[in-house]
């Protein structure tokens, strides 16, 4: 496993400059490189991603991607960065149109993982479904997600090219059928970057032991740090426990970064709710998940009913609520509110805190109300609370999403097995990295 080096990252969704300290392609143990970019994230229309090598974006729309480059020649792709699964892969299945591909007939490092391989006999073990054997004794994987998109395939190994550096023999998936919820973001992605701590994911292969972002609320601006730095100028983080457990069960994803929800709060009035309620059970439903790959935050039933109660009671003197039982938002927002047009602002409401052992997230403002393109009442606009119902996505789980982590700088510490969590402006983040928005390149 090679220790590797810091990366700072932030991005911008045009052609950028690239800045890296080190001479040599290739990581090693002493290295002392940094790598700086900058990041801007926007609403991408289909096709705009950039392609360009040496870059490293990482963007904020429903999903947040990185660009990277892979193969010899090396080929660009986008993947979707998700904290909440194992194996990185890439589509490979040429025929589909529309949609960005990665060609493992023209890479002279590509090779294929055969059944007999410790890779695809003792590796994949975390994976939800086992692999197994094909007609052509490629060692194949069957991935499926909770919004109902899945992808299928073989292992495979090939160069990695991040930032200018090179990681040979990084283990993804060359899938050949990938089928999401969403075709829109499948016309602009070209696979998904696996990050929890199963020994698959990207950050486990490349040897990272810790690694944080933090995602601006305003402009959509961030910076993603793979590695370690000593920041003395940001604020004292707070760190939550991971949630370990010795023996498997059904329903309990292991390798997730699971923090133990301990309570919710509307403004600073506490849920009635026992402790019961956020406990994982008997098979292991009921963990609590922090997940890039998701947008919005999802929590089982009895948590999210006492918060829609509680939400809907501090906020009815501002707030007119959508009375179209129908209406469900994403399947699984089902409190809507109609907001005249012609304010310039959302009306004041209460924050929302999530409660964990040692840390806290703290919801407010424009965060909590999300306008739902496309729907209007009358001279009313429909936004929804960003907070869902797990129970309707039958997922058995509270799931933490990408959206309610914006102006906070979140710090995945693998060796600890904790999380930070600290309120900052992500503007102040890039600031102090020395990378302006005033860049123009």
């Amino acid at each position: 496993m090679k220790d590797a080096c810091t990366f700072i990252l932030m991005l911008l969704i045009q052609t950028q400059l690239f800045f890296c300290s080190a001479e040599t392609s290739m990581y090693t143990k002493d290295s002392a490189a940094m790598l700086v970019l900058p990041l801007k994230t926007q609403e991408i229309s289909t096709g705009s991603l950039p392609r360009a090598p040496n870059k490293l974006p990482f963007t904020h729309n429903v999903t947040l991607t990185v660009s990277l480059a892979v193969g010899t020649p090396s080929q660009n792709v986008t993947m979707v960065l998700d904290t909440g699964s194992e194996l990185s892969w890439l589509q490979c299945n040429t025929t589909r149109s529309g949609q960005p591909v990665f060609f493992p007939n023209r890479s002279s490092s590509y090779s294929p993982v055969t059944c007999s391989s410790p890779t695809c006999t003792t590796r994949t073990q975390d994976l939800s479904i086992p692999a197994s054997c094909d007609s052509r004794n490629l060692c194949h994987a069957v991935l499926s997600y909770a919004d109902a998109s899945s992808s299928e395939g073989n292992l495979a190994l090939d160069n990695f090219n991040v930032g200018g550096s090179n990681f040979p023999d990084t283990i993804f998936g060359c899938m050949d059928s990938g089928y999401s919820s969403n075709s829109d973001e499948d016309s602009k992605t070209t696979g998904l970057m696996g990050m929890n701590r199963g020994s698959l994911s990207f950050v486990s292969q490349m040897g990272f032991k810790k690694f944080s972002y933090c995602i601006s609320g305003s402009d959509f601006s961030g910076v993603l740090l793979l590695g370690d730095a000593n920041f003395t100028w940001l604020i004292p983080l707070n760190y939550t426990p991971l949630v370990q457990i010795s023996t498997p069960l059904p329903y309990f994803d292991r390798v997730a970064y699971t923090v133990q929800l301990e309570g919710i709060k509307v403004s600073d009035k506490l849920l009635q709710l026992p402790k019961s309620v956020f406990e994982p059970d008997h098979t292991g439903a009921g963990q609590t998940m922090v997940d890039s790959g998701t947008q919005f935050t999802f929590l089982l039933g009895p948590a999210y009913t006492a918060l829609r109660a509680e939400f809907v009671n501090q906020t009815s003197a501002v707030l007119r609520v959508l009375e179209e039982p129908e209406f469900v938002f994403q399947g699984a927002m089902d409190l809507c509110f109609r907001v005249p047009m012609n304010r310039t602002n959302i009306p004041e409401v209460p924050s929302v805190s999530l409660v964990l052992r040692g840390a806290e997230i703290v919801v407010s403002g424009e965060r909590l109300l999300y306008r739902v393109p496309g729907q209007v009442r009358g001279s009313d606009e429909v936004y929804c609370f960003t907070f869902g119902n797990s129970d309707l996505l039958a997922i058995e789980a509270f799931v933490i999403g990408h959206h309610h982590q914006q102006n906070v700088w979140v710090e995945f510490d693998l060796e600890k097995s904790r999380i930070g969590f600290a309120r900052l402006q992500c503007d102040l983040a890039r600031q102090r990295f020395g990378v302006y928005r005033s860049h123009n390149f």
